[in-house]
């Protein structure tokens, strides 16, 4: 069973992660995975590309910043994710993808797959499965939706778009996806129940069959490490409850929620004996002004490294407003730290209230404090951390999930 996996990026944004990590979890059980991406910011790749070759690899770059640059001409300065296909490429012609038994989508935005592109699949008549990481694939382009609920029928009047109105930018791509999917036969994977409730109640697809499978990672790369010794090699003080929050601030996702991480850090009491951690794309002369002592960490690019400082940490924090089931979260549980979010998305299928961490009250910054001093002041983190550790294990790990994809997949070729 020769398996195809299709993405953007190569290990690049959540959705690059999560695909990766499941094609390692069905080779470890014997498929014949590969994953294939449209681009790839690697130096050693592991995923094989479309865009091989040094011509092939910039005129894709052009094409992903070129879209990019015209998406933003037609949007409201909301930072809000939006996607318009300009650009993309039609696949059914290269050997792997005609070699493959099954082919499994991933994120496919940016110039990789348009609606067009999709459609073009029905061809080979081979089984598709579509893993949403985001919204976009049942939206007028939108990744993220928050309180908007266009995509329950058939867009158009986007609060996104400058030009807004029955007909926009919105409605017509939304038309393009029925049309592309009108004829197109694929399964839908939600890796959490937010998101396959989100999909039911979409206009384009509410009528497909949707099977929720989380993602999954690596457990023998994220897990508990003696947490002395993790802040030892990070350099981090051995006395103060540290707190770690990653991918943030940005300037373009506003869904990650960092005034409320701010706010909440402003209510804490006893400043002095605390320290945040932070992860993450920006660099530390962009950071906001913290009402605690904190350490900027940067990208980290290293699975291992990652693992260390979730170890290190007491408590990870997750503001995020829309997540459908955020890889930070599963790696810190992983980890065996505690993990305090928003109650919102695909977060509650992995934290249950103080059992592993702590669910906070939508958009409230007092009961995020409220979350991280319940686990500062908890008789027995210890216990928090074989909970945390243990939801992985029988929930999230690699032989879990890839034997929910693997049964899939059977059932898609019988």
């Amino acid at each position: 069973m020769k398996v195809v996996h299709l993405n953007t990026y190569e290990n690049n944004g959540g959705a690059g992660r999560a695909c990766a990590r499941l094609v390692d979890a069905l080779q470890q059980q014997g498929v014949e995975a590969s994953s294939w991406v449209n681009y790839s910011f690697e130096r050693k790749p592991k995923a094989q590309n479309f865009s091989k070759g040094f011509l092939a690899k910039y005129f894709t770059a052009f094409q992903i910043v070129a879209e990019r640059l015209l998406t933003k001409l037609s949007l409201k300065p909301e930072q809000t994710p939006f996607s318009i296909p300009y650009f993309g490429r039609d696949i059914t012609t290269h050997p792997a993808v005609k070699a493959a038994d099954i082919l499994h989508l991933h994120w496919i935005n940016h110039a990789f797959m348009r609606p067009q592109d999709l459609a073009q699949l029905k061809k080979l008549n081979k089984p598709i499965v579509w893993t949403f990481h985001d919204s976009n694939a049942f939206t007028g382009g939108c990744h993220v939706r928050y309180s908007c609920k266009h995509f329950e029928q058939e867009c158009g009047n986007c609060p996104l778009l400058k030009a807004s109105g029955p007909n926009d930018l919105s409605h017509r791509i939304w038309q393009a996806k029925a049309e592309a999917y009108a004829d197109l036969e694929f399964s839908v994977i939600a890796p959490s129940n937010w998101m396959a409730e989100s999909v039911k109640q979409s206009k384009l697809l509410g009528n497909r069959k949707i099977q929720v499978v989380p993602n999954t990672l690596n457990t023998e790369t994220f897990k508990p490490i003696d947490k002395l010794q993790a802040r030892k090699l990070l350099g981090l003080p051995a006395d103060r409850f540290i707190m770690l929050s990653g991918f943030m601030p940005s300037k373009n996702d506003k869904h990650k929620g960092t005034p409320y991480l701010l706010e909440a850090l402003q209510q804490l009491p006893g400043k002095e004996q605390v320290e945040l951690l932070i992860f993450g794309n920006r660099d530390a002369e962009n950071l906001p002004a913290f009402p605690i002592q904190a350490t900027f960490l940067g990208t980290i690019s290293e699975d291992e490294r990652l693992a260390l400082a979730y170890s290190a940490a007491d408590v990870f924090i997750s503001p995020s407003l829309e997540d459908n089931l955020p890889n930070t979260v599963l790696e810190s549980l992983a980890c065996g730290t505690p993990v305090v979010a928003f109650t919102t998305g695909g977060i509650p299928d992995m934290v249950k209230h103080q059992h592993n961490g702590y669910l906070a009250e939508y958009q409230s910054a007092a009961d995020l404090a409220v979350g991280i001093q319940w686990v500062m002041q908890h008789p027995d983190r210890e216990n928090l951390t074989l909970n945390a550790r243990k939801t992985v294990e029988t929930r999230f790990s690699e032989a879990v999930i890839a034997q929910k994809h693997i049964e899939l997949y059977q059932s898609l070729m019988n």
